[in-house]
């Protein structure tokens, strides 16, 4: 038996999951590291982790499942968007990495903003946010100068881990794209955007396609690993992209629900000639030529956890939903915010905050938890709403991540988007589409859509429920209310938080 490998470097961990040809899951691995916060508003961490877990991850792997180390035929990745990793003259790392959920870099955006105007949407095709990576270059550039003056290269984490597992360096193009310095629909890196900050295109990596082979291992990572030097080693993709790759969301049509620490609606793009005037994410896919429209909400299933620590502590997130489903659909007039952490679509105002409208003296912690995923899920609405407004029709929506292991949730997502919504026999996220991108890369099938036919099954459909349906658009619009309501209010707050 022959087999791949798909490697998920997350932000708090690296998975590594074995997978054979004909798309079962034989044995998966993972490692955590730790996250440095120097400062409030700082995310790092150091890359040199990456590689070592990683390395550990890959060994577990090879030794628990009792495969020969030839066996395995291909690796591939997905990884963390957006971070930071600035390599010297001799590729050597300057600094810990500027993480995706570092929240430095806002001056930087709104001179991105100034400097290129128009432009960026219409060539980067995604506003200037504190996530992406241009920002982070140029804080480096102006706040620590003399290092920065070291810097011959960049790269994103997963990129990194690549180098160093082959020696070569490069970044797929669906990574590329959460730069703000990818020319989106011409897949090259921008000469205007690195013209207008001073960027030589040296300083950036090689292109490279997802599903391309960019080496084989180095004889000291295969030794490490307990693999061999002719494993084949291909360019993988961003997390999302891995994700929609994972779930078979690879033609028209095909959209995607994932709710995790943040939650994500995603569509397949055929074409770059969809304009969303940069209210929701638009990123190359994995799948070649192909692209992705993306809205997020920042605290989806971590709005979940917070409540459950907070007022439902030692109760089993099973407990919690379970009493949510003796509560009817709009929770007695109980409405909540998801916006914890500030929020991304559709308001990218990192200023608001969450908040319970409605509270009363009959609701009981029943009421708070179906009112909080109620809540979720109306923001996810949000994007489905903008891609609709824009002509698209989404009447089918693969859901995945915490949201999908509740009957209850499934069938709350196809009441409020008012979609079938289809869970997966076998859910393994970003890591399965990366290893589907090895499969892929070694010509195990002619796309990755065949890969997908082999490799992701269906398990369920939930239709929407016409009188929940009514329902939920009755209170969809005052749970839009909430933010116009409170948005003025939160900014007056921001004083006396600490």
């Amino acid at each position: 038996m022959e087999y791949v490998i798909g490697i998920d470097l997350g932000t708090s961990s690296v998975k590594a999951l074995l997978v054979n040809r004909e798309g079962k899951v034989c044995g998966e691995a993972s490692e955590s590291y730790p996250l440095i916060t120097p400062k409030s508003g700082y995310s790092e961490q150091e890359p040199e982790q990456w590689v070592e877990k990683s390395l550990s991850a890959l060994r577990k792997l090879v030794t628990d499942s009792g495969i020969e180390a030839g066996a395995v035929k291909g690796i591939s990745f997905s990884g963390q968007m957006h971070g930071l990793v600035l390599l010297d003259e001799q590729h050597k790392v300057l600094r810990n990495a500027i993480l995706w959920n570092d929240t430095r870099t806002t001056k930087q955006c709104r001179q991105i903003e100034e400097k290129l105007g128009e432009q960026l949407l219409s060539v980067t095709r995604n506003p200037a946010l504190e996530g992406f990576t241009l920002p982070k270059i140029l804080w480096v550039q102006q706040h620590e100068p003399e290092l920065f003056a070291k810097a011959s290269v960049f790269l994103l984490p997963k990129d990194y881990l690549r180098y160093r597992l082959t020696g070569e360096l490069g970044m797929d193009y669906s990574d590329a794209a959460g730069t703000l310095l990818l020319d989106v629909a011409g897949r090259r890196w921008s000469p205007e955007v690195l013209e207008a900050f001073g960027l030589d295109e040296s300083f950036c990596p090689k292109l490279v396609a997802s599903t391309e082979c960019v080496g084989t291992l180095l004889p000291e990572m295969a030794e490490q690993s307990g693999l061999t030097t002719d494993v084949k080693v291909f360019g993988g993709g961003a997390d999302n992209a891995c994700g929609a790759t994972g779930a078979g969301i690879l033609g028209p049509g095909e959209t995607l629900c994932s709710i995790g620490t943040s939650g994500v609606i995603l569509s397949y793009e055929e074409n770059a000639s969809a304009d969303y005037a940069g209210k929701v994410h638009f990123f190359n896919h994995a799948e070649p030529d192909a692209f992705y429209a993306m809205g997020v909400t920042l605290a989806a299933g971590s709005s979940l956890s917070w409540f459950r620590d907070t007022f439902a502590s030692g109760i089993s997130f099973d407990e919690l939903l379970a009493g949510a489903a003796t509560v009817p659909a709009g929770a007695d007039g109980l409405l909540f915010t998801p916006y914890l952490s500030g929020e991304r679509t559709p308001h990218a105002d990192s200023a608001i905050r969450g908040s319970f409208i409605g509270m009363d003296l009959r609701h009981k912690k029943e009421h708070f938890t179906r009112a909080v995923i109620e809540g979720i899920t109306f923001s996810l609405r949000e994007s489905i709403e903008i891609l609709r407004s824009a002509g698209k029709q989404i009447d089918t929506i693969v859901s995945i991540g915490g949201g999908a292991r509740s009957e209850l949730w499934l069938q709350m997502q196809a009441d409020i988007f008012n979609a079938e919504v289809v869970r997966l026999e076998s859910e393994q996220g970003p890591a399965m589409g990366a290893a589907m991108l090895a499969a892929a890369g070694l010509n195990w099938f002619s796309s990755l859509k065949e890969c997908a036919g082999q490799f992701i099954g269906k398990a369920a459909s939930y239709q929407p429920s016409g009188e929940q349906v009514k329902l939920y658009n009755d209170l969809y619009p005052l749970y839009k209310d909430v933010y116009t309501s409170t948005q003025s209010l939160n900014r007056k707050l921001g004083p006396f938080r600490s």
